[in-house]
């Protein structure tokens, strides 16, 4: 179950819609909904006797940046008020997004981000800010595209399945949703090329384990070809699904960067929105 979920808050034209799934989720699932919105600030800067250790904020506009994230909270605070979450939070935090947002999440049920847009100028915001989050929250992070214009997410669910234990944490994480949703789709791309990993009927152990926690699949073994990420987006767009739930850098970061991987291709182009566990 969601008890705690936080979103991220910013000046963002996508913070507002961030904001209204987070309070639709905290809603439907009685959770306390935390805003959070990051400074900017170097935190090891501010730290208490920092100053004492030598270094200074001389120059840092702090009392500007932290004036505009509490701006941003304002709204946030408003849009949740009047989708009618059930109990809120705000917080002003001095650090950098990636890391104030990963620091934050361990104390929290899941994450509520957006994707990367390469229109809007965000200097205090990381150009891999999904990716980092992802990679060091701890917890579920619901991605949601830059173009993506729904309102809810949940009720028609593609889960990717490749027996990792990324993939695993992920399903496990998403239980609550997937008992809700009234389709579920587990999808398997070549998974003859994985060895034992599936057994003799690949997709049937996972879809017995979620039978027995009450939810319903429709099992689907694919051939994705060499773009697993593009073969993943056509089939969620096919079974009209509002949410993917996947796991997240199965093998490292840097040999999908060198190699490319569905991790970084579903981060960048996915106009479905992604829950993600690493």
């Amino acid at each position: 179950m969601y008890k705690t979920i936080l979103v991220h808050v910013d000046h963002s034209a996508r913070s507002a819609r961030r904001s209204e799934v987070a309070a639709a989720l905290a809603l439907d699932y009685d959770a306390h909904l935390v805003g959070a919105a990051m400074t900017g600030l170097p935190a090891f800067l501010l730290a208490p006797g920092a100053v004492r250790a030598g270094a200074t904020v001389a120059g840092l506009p702090v009392a500007a940046l932290r004036a505009e994230a509490n701006r941003a909270l304002d709204l946030f605070e408003a849009n949740a008020r009047a989708a009618g979450a059930p109990a809120i939070e705000r917080r002003c935090i001095d650090d950098e997004p990636g890391m104030g947002m990963s620091m934050q999440g361990r104390y929290c049920d899941l994450l509520v981000i957006s994707q990367s847009a390469s229109d809007e100028f965000a200097p205090r915001l990381r150009s891999d800010f999904p990716d980092y989050v992802v990679l060091n929250a701890v917890r579920p992070v619901l991605v949601l595209p830059v173009a993506w214009t729904g309102n809810s997410v949940g009720r028609r669910i593609t889960v990717a399945w490749n027996a990792s234990p990324e993939a695993v944490r992920a399903i496990v994480s998403a239980l609550p949703m997937l008992r809700r949703a009234s389709q579920v789709d587990l999808v398997l791309f070549d998974p003859a090329g994985e060895g034992e990993l599936h057994g003799a009927e690949p997709g049937a152990d996972i879809a017995l384990y979620l039978a027995r926690h009450g939810v319903a699949v429709e099992v689907t073994v694919q051939q994705a070809g060499a773009d697993e990420g593009a073969a993943l987006r056509a089939f969620g767009a096919a079974r009209n699904a509002d949410l993917i739930v996947m796991g997240a850098y199965g093998r490292s970061r840097l040999r999908e960067i060198v190699l490319g991987g569905m991790t970084r291709s579903m981060l960048a182009d996915s106009a479905i929105p992604l829950w993600m566990a690493h």
